[in-house]
């Protein structure tokens, strides 16, 4: 069986990066990210954007430290500014992937602000992209999820600013990386946990092993991305222009429009208003299958009231209100 060789991934790959004001490069000491910094390096050389570096030690593993004192080495060697951040809060029983993720984000948020960086860059791969399409699979996520991961976008927790996290590499498979690496003379560390099947991602690539040997590899994952891609960003676009016109009133605590304005929405674009109000009312982001849920109910019945996010979504025969549900009432202490 013919395998392919892996190709040099090419500086030229963060170009889309040209008019930033400043680089933070997320490197964990692993091959992606690693790479990730050779290729930053060469390309700042010719784009004059400054580039600087960041490590996050979670706490997680005695060997964190080690491997972030490993990436400062190569970043002092290659003029490159590094910092070690660390996550210090106690950690959760359960959630643990999850909140180490926002975690790391918000360390690497609050030091690009502190270097007037405005772009993150993380070395998510064509390989993680796939895992992340397979997952939102098996959660039944809808065009947008499928999409899987944006190549640039807004930081998060910073969706209204002009702070962006980059992932140049999406299109470039892991081995690629790992060659990289190793022509650079580039030593990298292992992340176990990794192979941890306690965790969720490496149990998807046990199942991705026996997906790919059925056809549905990497490629066709990423070709399923694009095409969810293409078609949710001609969706937004048409929902968002049906939204704008609807006759109503927004107010910050408080959302309304006629009722026959809503029942004349496709289910979809209404499904999207609910998330929309619901999230600027509130700041929830309820999953899908309950919107969904919400949107059959308000468009089933005469009149409906019913709570999501911490919103009182009700509809009755002249108007849809969404606002957010009052604190509760506590019993005086006898």
């Amino acid at each position: 069986m013919l395998t392919r060789a892996p190709a040099r991934p090419d500086a030229a790959l963060l170009a889309p990066l040209a008019g930033a004001r400043g680089l933070l490069l997320a490197v964990s000491g692993g091959p992606d990210s690693l790479a990730l910094l050779a290729l930053a390096d060469e390309w700042r050389k010719h784009s004059g954007v400054p580039v600087a570096v960041a490590t996050v030690d979670h706490g997680l593993r005695p060997a964190a430290r080690g491997e972030a004192e490993m990436v400062a080495r190569v970043c002092e060697a290659r003029g490159l500014p590094h910092a070690i951040l660390t996550w210090d809060a106690p950690k959760p029983s359960t959630g643990l992937p999850a909140a180490a993720r926002m975690a790391r984000y918000e360390l690497l948020v609050d030091h690009a602000l502190t270097l007037g960086a405005d772009t993150i860059v993380t070395a998510h791969h064509a390989d993680d992209q796939a895992e992340t399409v397979l997952m939102r699979i098996t959660r039944g996520s809808g065009p947008a999820g499928l999409a899987g991961m944006a190549a640039i976008g807004p930081a998060p927790g910073h969706e209204d600013s002009c702070l962006r996290l980059a992932r140049p590499l999406l299109a470039t498979p892991k081995a690629d990386l790992v060659a990289l690496c190793r022509a650079e003379g580039l030593a990298f560390a292992e992340d176990p946990t990794n192979a941890d099947e306690t965790y969720r991602r490496p149990q998807l690539r046990r199942l991705g092993s026996t997906l790919a040997a059925e056809g549905l590899g990497r490629d066709a994952l990423l070709r399923l991305a694009a095409r969810a891609g293409r078609a949710e960003r001609a969706l937004a676009d048409l929902i968002a222009g049906r939204l704008a016109a609807l006759p109503a009133r927004r107010a910050p605590d408080r959302f309304e429009v006629e009722t026959r304005a809503v029942l004349a929405l496709p289910e979809e674009a209404l499904i999207r208003l609910l998330a929309a109000e619901i999230r600027r009312l509130t700041g929830a982001n309820p999953r899908l299958e309950r919107l969904e849920s919400l949107a059959a109910l308000l468009l089933g019945g005469d009149g409906t009231a019913a709570t999501l996010g911490g919103a009182l979504v009700r509809l009755d025969e002249k108007r849809l209100v969404i606002k957010a549900q009052p604190p509760r009432r506590h019993a005086p202490v006898r």
